[in-house]
C-alpha cells in the first residue's frame, strides 16, 4: 500500500541542504532546542528513525547520527521494541523558553549573583560619549595626533622584527617584557628625563592601570590604606580598588600634593600615588619644597611612592621638569610611564621602573598575570627608542601640541565668552574650562558632556575626577587629537550646546 505522504514533516523539523550545518546536527539542534523547550514534553514517544528519514528526503543513517547523539545526551532514550522516547527526568528548571527578541526572562529566574563591587559597577553610570565617527573627534581625552606618528617606518620596523624574531620574543619571553625595550627604555629615562636605572628594574606593562596595581599589590596588604591625590585620573582608583587596598583622597592646592594635610588625613598610609610633573586634571606642578618632603616621609617610615609621569614629557615653557625618581636617593619611588598617549593608543604599551628591593616579587606577580602586555611592538619599539625615533617625534609633537593649546584659546575667547573659562597650561595635553560665573550656580558638567555629545564633540566633566561629594565642575578638553582645522568649528558647537541646554539661565556679556 502506498503511504500517504504528510504535508509536513514530523515534530515541525526542516532540513537545509545549502546550510553550513551538516545535516545530522540540524536535525540534533532541532530536537534539542524543541526539548528544552518544552514542545516535546517529556516521556513523548518519537517517529521511528525510517520515518523520519522518508520525511525529511534524507538517508536514514543521517538521522541515526542524530538520534544517538542526543540519546548520548540524555535529551532522548530507547526503550526495547517501543522505540525512542523523550527522557522524563529532565530538570524542570532547564525545560523554559529562552528569552529572545526583548522578552524577559522568567519570574522564576534569580539575578546573576554579583559581588558587592561588581554591583557598584553596574550602578556607576559612565560619562555621556559623543558617537563614534571615522574622522577625529574633538576634544578626547589622552588621544595623540593620528597623523604625526610614522606609521610607514613603524610598519618597517615590524617586518624586520618579526621576519626572523629571537626565540626569548618568539617562545619564552621574560615576565617583565622583550630586554631590548627595556634596555631602551633605560637608555632614553638617562638622557631625557635625567635619571639612572638598571634595565632590569623595568617592567613593560599593558597600561598605567597594570603597573599601579602591580605596585600596590607588592607593598600592600588587603585593606591597607594609599594616599591619592583629589581630584585625579579615575583609572587610579579602580586600579588600587583592583588591588584591594583604600584610596584616601587628599585635596591639593597650587602647590600640589601636601604631605602635612596626607597624615592627618590617613598617617598609617604607607604608599602614596603621585603626578607631581603635570597633575592630572588640573594640571598642577609640585613644588620643590613639596617634592622633598614628599621623598622625606618616604624615607623616614619607609613607605613608597608611584610616580605617575603620563605627559611629563610635553612642557611648552622651558624643559621638562625633573621627575621625583631623579631626586630619590633611598630607592623608594616607582616610576610610572606610558607609550600609548605618546604614540598611539592602539599600541597598549607602558612602563614601569621599579624600586630594586620590589623587583623579586614583581617578577612572581608579573609571570602569574595572563593579560601581560603584548610582544607584537615591543621589539619594533625598542628599535624606534634606540635609533632616536622617539626623541624626534617628541620634538615634533611637542611644537605641534603647543600650537593647539593655543589655537583653543583662541576659539574659547571668540565663541565661550560668558559661558567658560579656560586658562592656559605650561605643558600637558588637555585644559580644563571652568563655568563663567553667571552660568556656575546652573553648571552640570555631566549635563554639558551630554549636550555636547549630541553634536559629536567629546568633552570629559571635570566632576567625574572626584570622589567625595564636594565636586568642582568643569568641563575636560583634550586638544592633542584634534586636528587644527577642527579645532575653532567644535568649539562654536560647544558654545551652541551649552546656550541649547541653558537658555533660560545663561547671562551673555555684552
Amino acid at each position: 500500500m502506498r503511504r500517504h505522504a504528510r504535508k509536513a514533516p514530523p515534530l515541525g523539523l526542516a532540513l537545509d541542504p545549502a546550510g553550513p550545518d551538516p545535516l545530522h546536527r540540524q536535525i540534533g539542534e532541532q530536537l534539542r532546542r524543541a526539548i528544552l523547550e518544552r514542545r516535546l514534553a517529556p516521556g513523548t514517544s518519537l517517529p521511528s528513525s525510517r520515518l523520519m528519514a522518508d520525511e525529511l528526503n534524507c538517508a536514514r543513517g543521517t538521522v541515526l547520527t542524530a538520534l544517538d547523539q542526543l540519546i548520548a545526551e540524555g535529551y532522548l532514550v530507547a526503550r526495547a521494541g517501543s522505540g525512542l522516547w523523550v527522557a522524563a527526568n529532565l530538570p524542570d528548571e532547564m525545560l523554559v523558553t529562552p528569552a529572545i527578541e526583548g522578552r524577559p526572562s522568567p519570574a522564576s529566574a534569580k539575578p546573576p549573583g554579583l559581588s558587592r563591587r561588581g554591583r557598584t559597577l553596574l550602578l556607576r553610570e559612565p560619562p555621556p560619549q559623543a558617537p563614534f565617527a571615522d574622522q577625529a573627534t574633538a576634544f578626547p581625552l589622552g588621544q595623540p595626533d593620528r597623523h604625526a606618528f610614522p606609521f610607514p617606518l613603524w610598519a618597517k620596523l615590524l617586518d624586520q622584527e618579526w621576519r626572523n624574531p629571537a626565540w626569548e620574543v618568539a617562545g619564552a619571553p621574560h615576565p617583565f617584557g622583550h630586554a631590548g625595550l627595556r634596555s631602551a627604555i633605560a637608555a632614553y629615562l638617562g638622557m631625557a628625563r635625567g635619571f639612572g636605572c638598571d634595565p632590569r628594574t623595568v617592567v613593560v606593562t599593558s597600561g598605567v592601570r597594570q603597573s599601579l596595581n602591580v605596585v600596590a599589590r607588592i607593598v600592600l596588604d588587603p585593606d591597607e590604606q594609599v594616599w591619592i591625590e583629589e581630584p585625579c585620573f579615575r583609572g587610579t582608583r579602580e586600579a588600587l580598588a583592583w588591588a584591594d587596598v583604600k584610596a584616601v583622597g587628599v585635596p591639593i592646592d597650587a602647590a600640589g600634593f601636601d604631605v602635612e594635610a596626607a597624615l592627618s588625613m590617613a598617617p598609617d598610609a604607607r604608599l602614596a600615588v603621585v603626578a607631581p610633573s603635570h597633575q592630572f586634571p588640573l594640571g598642577t606642578v609640585l613644588s620643590l619644597q613639596r617634592r622633598l618632603a614628599l621623598l622625606s616621609w618616604a624615607e623616614r617610615s619607609g613607605g613608597w611612592i608611584v610616580e605617575d609621569d603620563f605627559d611629563g614629557e610635553y612642557r611648552y615653557s622651558g624643559r621638562p621638569l625633573a621627575p621625583l625618581r631623579a631626586l630619590d636617593r633611598s630607592d623608594r619611588v616607582a616610576y610610572l610611564g606610558s607609550f600609548s598617549k605618546l604614540l598611539f593608543p592602539a599600541l597598549r604599551l607602558s612602563f614601569l621602573v621599579l624600586p630594586q628591593a620590589l623587583v623579586p616579587a614583581a617578577e612572581k606577580i608579573m609571570a602569574s598575570l595572563p593579560d601581560r602586555a603584548s610582544l607584537l611592538g615591543q621589539g619594533a619599539l625598542a628599535r624606534f627608542i634606540a635609533d632616536g625615533h622617539l626623541g624626534i617625534h617628541l620634538r615634533r609633537t611637542r611644537l605641534l601640541y603647543a600650537k593647539r593649546q593655543q589655537a583653543l584659546i583662541e576659539a574659547a575667547d571668540r565663541h565661550l565668552a560668558g559661558l567658560l573659562e579656560i586658562a592656559r597650561d605650561a605643558g600637558g595635553m588637555h585644559l580644563i574650562a571652568r563655568p563663567h560665573p553667571d552660568l556656575d550656580p546652573v553648571f552640570n558638567d555631566r549635563d554639558a558632556t551630554a549636550a555636547a555629545a549630541a553634536l559629536s564633540v567629546s568633552v570629559a566633566p571635570l566632576s567625574e575626577c572626584y570622589s567625595d561629594r564636594r565636586k568642582v565642575q568643569g568641563l575636560i578638553l583634550g586638544y592633542a587629537g584634534t586636528p587644527d582645522e577642527e579645532i575653532d568649528p567644535a568649539i562654536r558647537k560647544l558654545g551652541d550646546a551649552l546656550c541649547m541646554h541653558h537658555r533660560n539661565d545663561i547671562r551673555t556679556s555684552a
